[in-house]
């Protein structure tokens, strides 16, 4: 297997330094993962973000921080399935499968 990254992204303003890691580490051939958490949810509403999806290996967010910054838990945002509308379990899973980790 390539080497594995995930990303945790608890800030807002690290959406862009999280697209720049992930497109770099699959450039490389690693598999990537990125859980977004609390304000960083907001970021689940920018025009970019199906394109993050798309490029990851897997992209999730933690649903009750989404609706703790106010979003309807039922508004799915594009990119994400249902699925991905995730726990905090997300996070663990990342540092327990994944080689690499960094926290934004």
């Amino acid at each position: 297997m390539a080497k594995s990254l995930g990303i945790f992204v608890t800030t807002p303003d690290n959406f862009q330094h999280a697209m720049g890691i992930a497109k770099a580490a699959k450039a490389k051939g690693s598999k990537v993962k990125v859980f977004f958490t609390w304000e960083a949810t907001r970021n689940s509403k920018l025009p970019e973000f199906p394109a993050l999806c798309e490029l990851t290996d897997e992209c999730s967010i933690c649903v009750d921080s989404y609706g703790k910054m106010g979003f309807d838990r039922d508004d799915i945002p594009a990119g994400l399935t249902s699925k991905e509308m995730a726990t905090q379990a997300q996070h663990g899973a990342i540092i327990e499968d994944y080689d690499c980790y960094i926290s934004l």
